[in-house]
């Protein structure tokens, strides 16, 4: 594991955690960037060690780029977005360095993480500079208007009211004009040529139905997009309970679905 900071304005700097297999070898390898959750207003990038990124380094071999993206509760929407398009615009500028293939750079994270990962291949879409090759959000968070999972949820870990002061605080800059689908996914209404994906979610997840109807919308516009769902998962089950007999499984699943995308996905350069 490596730190390294990239110039993302003429005034400021972000932090990126880079963690490569052990054997990194000369041959290179998936990229994948990696967004931690935290409601848009905490976390940091070390978090990928408790969430399904370290998996994709020590069992499948993966280069994973974790950036320190700005938090809504200083900085709220479009910071997060904007630092997190330049780290993978930083991946596709230093990729030989960084031993990834310039044709199959991915995207992933849990919660907000999940969201940014929605948000940034939207928004890597509609700038046409860098192209992803697959995306990976997990139960992410991606609607700022209720849905009838998210509506009165009192699961553990995350449940209405957090999920209303975190979006709250991520658009509070939008003050009453409609909010764009790069600040909440969910808004999208062209979902064509977006990366095809793969996610899970838990049906005891605020997140449950925004992420059934993510699929749903990539699936109506032609994309290849698939979702586990699990039974008396609450919220990033698989990171507050990761011995469990489920959660394994769920973190299994999650290896061979990604396995089979390293193997089928890239991109024209």
């Amino acid at each position: 594991m490596e730190y390294r900071k990239i110039a993302v304005s003429p005034k400021r700097a972000m932090r990126l955690m880079i963690i490569r297999p052990e054997a990194n070898g000369s041959q290179p390898r998936t990229g994948v960037l990696w967004l931690h959750g935290g409601g848009y207003l905490t976390g940091f990038p070390e978090m990928a060690y408790m969430s399904r990124a370290i998996d994709l380094v020590t069992k499948c071999g993966a280069v994973v780029v974790s950036p320190a993206y700005r938090l809504s509760i200083l900085h709220p929407y479009p910071a997060a977005l904007k630092d997190c398009y330049a780290a993978l615009r930083y991946m596709k500028a230093h990729g030989e360095e960084l031993g990834i293939r310039p044709n199959q750079i991915m995207v992933g994270g849990e919660s907000a993480g999940g969201g940014l990962a929605a948000a940034l291949c939207m928004y890597a879409k509609d700038k046409k500079e860098v192209k992803i090759a697959f995306q990976m959000p997990l139960y992410p968070m991606l609607d700022c208007e209720d849905t009838d999972s998210s509506r009165d949820n009192h699961a553990k870990v995350w449940n209405t009211r957090k999920n209303h002061i975190g979006w709250r605080l991520y658009l509070r800059r939008l003050k009453g004009r409609k909010v764009p689908a790069y600040a909440s996914p969910a808004r999208r209404r062209d979902y064509s040529g977006l990366p095809p994906a793969y996610t899970f979610v838990g049906d005891l997840e605020p997140f449950y139905r925004e992420t059934l109807d993510y699929v749903e919308n990539l699936r109506k516009a032609g994309v290849e997009a698939e979702v586990d769902l699990y039974p008396g998962f609450y919220h990033a089950y698989d990171m507050m309970e990761p011995d469990t007999p489920a959660a394994q499984a769920a973190a299994a699943r999650f290896v061979e679905k990604f396995k089979e995308a390293a193997q089928k996905y890239f991109v024209e350069e």
